[in-house]
Order: structure tokens, then sequence, then C-alpha cells
């Protein structure tokens, strides 16, 4: 089976616990973590092209701009983004991992407990984890912006799976990490087989931060085709 590593990982603005602004530091932490996909969250305009040619990564986020984006050395479709409200986002986008299809969605929540609940309802409404369409496994992944046991959390753990990390899985703040805001969920046949996150001396200071990894497998039995045209007059019967 084909296995991916993913990461996650709220940048800032490429802005260190410094106060200085520096990508390369940010170039240097991704490089370290050897992702095949990277979901960012906090981009500003500009950032990810940057890094994506530093890292040799396509980038992809909406063609209006935004906090979110991807880095992958996988193609990436259907790329768009969603307002969950109150400054709350979700960056989605599709994946084929081995002639498996695999559904990605980046966020950033709002640590207001009362925004952030909202936007949780948001992320499972029709346009979302509601959707019809997303019959295949999900990842949802990215900084979820509570401390403890915050408001929405219920809802998360009673809908999806949530991936395991580290023993001590804490990301941030990234130079004496306390709380795991980032993190991700599952749903569907996906198998994690290794979570780890970055803590070196470089990851400390690039952002306030950790970047955690996830090495993954899609076993869902399902393979998808890839049919280039079919003919809009009649209905077609797709080979295999």
């Amino acid at each position: 089976m084909t296995t991916v590593r993913i990461m996650t990982y709220n940048i800032r603005g490429c802005q260190g616990t410094d106060g200085r602004t520096d990508p390369e530091r940010i170039v240097q932490v991704i490089a370290e973590g050897a992702a095949d996909m990277v979901a960012l969250q906090e981009v500003e305009p500009g950032q990810l092209d940057i890094l994506g040619q530093r890292l040799g990564m396509t980038a992809y986020m909406p063609p209006q701009g935004g906090k979110l984006g991807f880095l992958s050395y996988y193609p990436l479709k259907g790329v768009q983004e969603f307002e969950l409200g109150a400054g709350g986002l979700c960056l989605r986008a599709d994946a084929d991992i081995g002639g498996k299809r695999l559904h990605l969605l980046n966020v950033r929540l709002d640590t207001h407990c009362q925004y952030r609940r909202c936007q949780i309802d948001h992320l499972f409404g029709p346009d979302l984890l509601g959707h019809r369409a997303l019959v295949c496994p999900t990842l949802v992944i990215g900084d979820f912006a509570d401390f403890w046991w915050g408001a929405g959390n219920l809802g998360l753990h009673l809908e999806l799976r949530k991936a395991p990390r580290p023993f001590w899985n804490a990301t941030y703040p990234s130079v004496f990490p306390l709380w795991g805001r980032d993190r991700a969920y599952l749903r569907g046949d996906l198998k994690i087989l290794h979570a780890s996150i970055v803590r070196s001396r470089l990851a400390r200071h690039a952002s306030t931060h950790l970047p955690l990894i996830l090495t993954l497998q899609v076993v869902d039995s399902r393979t998808f085709l890839r049919v280039k045209k079919m003919s809009r007059r009649c209905m077609e019967i797709a080979p295999g």
C-alpha cells in the first residue's frame, strides 16, 4: 500500500518567536519534516509561492488568495475555501494516493468558545463534512485553536476519529509547548502508521506553533479511475 506523510503547520505569516519574518526558516523546518503534503495556516500573500519554489512543491490556494494553503508533491484537485464564520476558515482539496481518493480539509478555528462552536457546526454542515460527495476517506487537519476541552470538541469526537499523536503531543507555544492545538481527525478507511512533532531548535523559533506530521495509508478498497473525456450526448461505460 502507498503511504503518505502529511504535515500541518501554522506558520503565523513566517514570523518567528523573535518577531522576525523569515520564510527561509519555515522552508528549513518543512524540509526537516520531509512531508509529501503540507497544510499551512496563517499564510500571508506571496509566501505560499515562495515556500513552494524553495521546496520544489506545488502551491495550492484559492484563486482569490487566503490565509490557508497546501504544498504538495501529489497533485491536488477541487481546491476550494469555505468561510466558517467569525474568521474561521477551511480549505478543501482532493488527492489521489495510489489510486485511492483522499479528501483533505485544512482548518483554522478561533480561540473564542462561542465562535469556535459555530465554526465546528459549519464544518459539519452540508457544504463540507455533511456534503453527499464526501464519501471517500477524509482527513481534517489544522489548528483547532483550543487550549483544554474547547467548545465543539464533543461533536468532533462523536463524528470523527481523533488521529493518534505522540505521547507528549503539545505544539503550542513552540518555545515551551503546553497545548495540542495542531492535530487531525479521521473519517473512513484511513490508518495512521506514525505520528511525530518537529521539535528542533529551529522549529521552536521559526513560528509560535510546532508542526505535526502523520504517516498514513488509505486502506479503502475502492479504486477510482480517471476518465479523460465522456460524451455529453449519451451515457458511456467507463473501462474497468
